[in-house]
């Protein structure tokens, strides 16, 4: 298989840059630990993350916000690479199996969405849309406007000159290695613009199972006409990965750590964010190196286990526990 040119990657040869301020949940703990406690919360600190935005800031402050995350994280770097998370559609998740968005909801969409590019600019920037992307499925009566909303905002943030967006695709055991399902997400949501799409946002699926789905979702994808699409992995809670339908717990989203290093089938942290995808470090099969190469942009931290729930507020004792159970 012909590996996909470095200088074709938009994410590989340059810095990835690391926000480094109140508005990542983990910054402030590290910067007040010590000893032991500092040098494993270094490992999320200092690690270059996808930061979320979502309907918590107003449209009005969002161009602003997003500016200056982008100078933060660049550090003077107009070259460094920002990973960003958009997380704004409502109603999402449970809520958008019931209802579809108001048109006052569709109106307050794209005006934030507006912004949010406008807060861009030319900055160089990975930018995953819409975390949990299967939930479009479950739009009452089989609508497609959610995804049509999320499509417009694929389309503002493709044509921006340094964006490369990936659209949600949910993980290979949500979709229970199904592309069709995969197509049914990101046909309607602007995978024609799109770099590509994202796996594992919030899931602890393995690397290997996710390179092997996302590489049949770029094969169906080429079939269906949209060529050359490539895809990111969520990497940021799967180093010791178990499937979904697997889990017995109560709390999907704040699965039990691992106790110790090497115990199977618990969250800690996987793959550190890297656009060096094939590397023999991470212990893929010959074929998912070779796929890999071909078809993943990068590993990222889209997901955020050292939050309760992957959400807020941060959680200690689960930042300590992913940091020092990793095996990576």
């Amino acid at each position: 298989m012909v590996r996909t040119p470095v200088e074709t990657n938009p994410l590989a040869g340059r810095t990835w840059g690391v926000y480094k301020g109140a508005g990542d949940q983990a910054w402030t703990p590290y910067l007040t630990a010590r000893g032991k406690k500092k040098t494993l919360l270094a490992k999320i600190a200092l690690a270059p993350k996808a930061k979320w935005y979502g309907q918590w800031i107003p449209a009005g402050k969002i161009a602003g916000v997003v500016r200056s995350h982008i100078a933060n994280a660049q550090a003077g770097d107009p070259e460094a690479l920002v990973q960003m998370t958009v997380f704004r559609l409502k109603p999402w998740e449970g809520d958008a199996c019931k209802r579809l968005p108001t048109r006052k909801e569709q109106k307050d969409y794209t005006r934030w969405i507006d912004g949010f590019a406008a807060g861009i600019g030319t900055a160089h920037v990975a930018l995953v849309l819409q975390p949990d992307g299967p939930f479009a499925l479950c739009a009452p009566g089989g609508s497609q406007l959610p995804s049509q909303l999320v499509g417009y905002a694929s389309h503002v943030f493709s044509a921006l000159p340094n964006v490369s967006v990936y659209i949600d695709a949910g993980a290979s055991d949500w979709l229970r290695d199904d592309p069709a399902k995969a197509l049914q997400i990101l046909l309607p949501a602007g995978i024609d613009t799109a770099r590509g799409f994202a796996l594992n946002s919030t899931h602890y699926a393995s690397t290997s199972a996710e390179v092997a789905f996302g590489t049949s979702v770029v094969q169906a994808l080429a079939a269906a006409g949209y060529p050359d699409k490539h895809f990111v992995v969520n990497t940021a809670a799967n180093g010791a990965p178990f499937n979904g339908y697997d889990y017995k717990g109560p709390n999907y989203d704040n699965a039990e750590t691992c106790k110790v290093r090497g115990q199977a089938a618990c969250v800690t942290l996987g793959i550190p964010p890297t656009y060096d995808v094939a590397n023999p470090a991470w212990g893929l099969s010959p074929t998912d190196a070779a796929n890999a190469a071909a078809y993943a942009d990068g590993y990222l931290w889209i997901g955020r286990p050292w939050l309760y729930m992957q959400a807020d507020p941060f959680d200690l004792k689960r930042a300590l526990a992913v940091a020092k159970t990793s095996p990576y």
